[in-house]
């Protein structure tokens, strides 16, 4: 089973994935981009260096390719918990290519794997500012918070293209509920 924890730049996502950490010890835990010896390198590159947003896609297009064979195939028969996946590389690139050829091209880089459940780490505006205030923007965050509060929407309508189902969940609760929450959603969507 493969779960994605979805959620836009400062959503606390890699946050819940140290908690989840401590409760399925079984699992494997891994991220996009990165994930992968390569896919750390492209994940640097994509997130600081200046360059055409087509340019960027592909790059994490490239990520997610590697990122399939070396994780998410080899270990299709155990729980997998994956901070980010395909749904957020549709919906970054949501404005600057047609939603099919998005869908097409990326279902390609996973060979059509995608996640049985997605969790969308959900924030508003003014948390969101707040966050990103404590820490250095990478070239995403430095669009600013009413484009990644768009990205948050189009996080939706992706899982929605791909046909997986998405769960909404409050990104200012505290880190236990959020986890708990987390907990129960894997959990039902296992037995």
């Amino acid at each position: 089973m493969l779960v994605a924890i979805e959620g836009i730049d400062c959503a606390g996502k890699t946050s819940q994935i140290e908690e989840l950490k401590k409760i399925y010890k079984e699992a494997v835990f891994t991220c996009e981009p990165g994930g992968t010896p390569i896919g750390d390198k492209i994940r640097d590159i994509a997130l600081n260096a200046k360059m055409r947003e087509l340019t960027r896609m592909f790059l994490f297009l490239a990520d997610r390719a590697e990122h399939t064979e070396l994780v998410l195939a080899p270990n299709a028969e155990k729980l997998i918990i994956s901070d980010r996946s395909l749904i957020s590389g549709i919906a970054y690139a949501w404005d600057q290519t047609p939603q099919d050829t998005l869908k097409e091209i990326n279902l390609l880089a996973t060979r059509q794997i995608v996640p049985n459940l997605a969790i969308l780490l959900q924030l508003d505006a003014q948390t969101l500012q707040a966050r990103m205030a404590r820490q250095k923007p990478d070239e995403i965050e430095k669009r600013g918070v009413e484009a990644l509060l768009a990205v948050q929407e189009r996080l939706k309508d992706a899982a929605e293209l791909l046909n997986i189902p998405l769960v909404p969940i409050d990104a200012v609760l505290p880190i236990e509920k959020i986890t708990e929450s987390i907990k129960e959603l894997i959990n039902d969507y296992r037995a």
